[in-house]
């Protein structure tokens, strides 16, 4: 037990503590010393067994912050609330301000960075599912066909209504703003060839790849993300399943075989909705528009959106199940690495696009 008697001698305040000082009595004595107002005091140690660092702590902040004065203590309490009072001091915390360049470059080179590390992780993927593919040619019967066929349904035939609408609506738009622009010029007849080559050459696949991104590839990442966070991924390889034979290839796969479909049905809806905005709008009869684009669509236009969509596929699908199995630490890592997935599954599709479309002008395919 601690008892503080405070008293008035020549014209100071004496507070004599008695028993120990220390943490168990410390919020009582310090209730009890706020109380006290006298302007001069002065701290008889006299009676007191045992100090801890919280007691000096409270004699230490009586003598710094009311100037009181300390007797009768030993040379160990002296000693303890001297080497309190000399570690009572403020903690430089100066910021460093790093200049707005040297910031603005820093965040550049992480990003580069990250990005470079990401490509060759990408690439080291690749290489794990030709190993894996190769191993599956070798022995047919680890073939997973069953995967491969549901994959085909959560890809493909749930997301034609979604990429159907999707595609009519923009070939409706293409088809509007391109018959405005043409006619200053008296030449609206032209909007079948605008929508025509755009949606079969470009739009069809480019806005089927993104919505399967956004789809299909943001589910790879969280599904393979959340089996990887409840060590199902660890669980299948210790016995003897191989996750890119079980997890990845069938989504790859799937992927890759419905791309060029999609792209095919979104290009043919597309041409749909800008027919009927050209027959509503335009007056021009749907026999005349389909003879039109047999006439101003060329069969390249088809094989270039058939070369290009089973390599968005594989881009999508191989992005999504990458950062899938990226997952570690906790369920906050599955949505960043879903956002991820989608966004850099997009970046390289646009970015393969766009090489897609240098290499076929430069081969003659325009």
């Amino acid at each position: 037990m601690t008892e503080l008697s405070p008293s008035m001698e020549n014209d100071a305040c004496v507070l004599r503590f008695r028993g120990n000082l220390s943490l168990l009595r410390a919020r009582r004595l310090s209730e009890e010393i706020d109380e006290i107002t006298a302007e001069r005091i002065t701290v008889d140690l006299a009676e007191v067994d045992a100090m801890d660092t919280v007691g000096a702590w409270l004699i230490h902040k009586l003598v710094r912050d009311r100037g009181a004065t300390v007797i009768n203590a030993t040379a160990d309490q002296q000693s303890l609330i001297d080497q309190v009072a000399k570690a009572d001091r403020p903690i430089p915390t100066e910021e460093d301000e790093e200049p707005v360049i040297e910031e603005i470059v820093g965040r550049v080179g992480g990003a580069t960075q990250l990005a470079a590390q990401t490509m060759l992780g990408l690439l080291g993927f690749f290489g794990q599912l030709c190993i894996s593919l190769w191993g599956i040619m070798r022995h047919p019967r680890r073939f997973r066909f069953n995967a491969v066929v549901m994959r085909f349904e959560v890809v493909g035939v749930h997301a034609l209504g979604i990429i159907g609408l999707m595609s009519f609506l923009v070939g409706i738009v293409i088809a509007q703003q391109g018959a405005v622009q043409l006619r200053q010029f008296g030449a609206e007849v032209f909007t079948i060839n605008l929508v025509g080559r755009s949606a079969m050459k470009e739009l069809g696949v480019l806005m089927t790849a993104i919505m399967v991104a956004g789809r299909s590839g943001s589910a790879f990442a969280a599904q393979l993300g959340t089996m990887k966070l409840n060590e199902e991924v660890d669980a299948m390889r210790t016995i003897g399943v191989s996750p890119m034979e079980a997890l990845v290839i069938p989504r790859v796969l799937a992927t890759v075989l419905m791309m060029p479909l999609l792209g095919f049905y979104a290009a043919i809806l597309a041409i749909a909705g800008g027919g009927i905005f050209c027959w509503l709008s335009l007056g021009i009869p749907p026999i005349t528009f389909i003879q039109r684009i047999r006439e101003v669509v060329p069969m390249e236009d088809l094989l270039q959106t058939l070369i290009k969509a089973p390599v968005f596929g594989m881009i999508i699908a191989m992005a999504g199940c990458y950062q899938g199995l990226q997952v570690k630490g906790n369920a906050e890592e599955v949505g960043l690495r879903t956002t991820t997935a989608v966004v850099q599954g997009i970046f390289l599709v646009i970015v393969l696009d766009a090489f897609f479309a240098v290499f076929f002008t430069a081969i003659g395919f325009t």
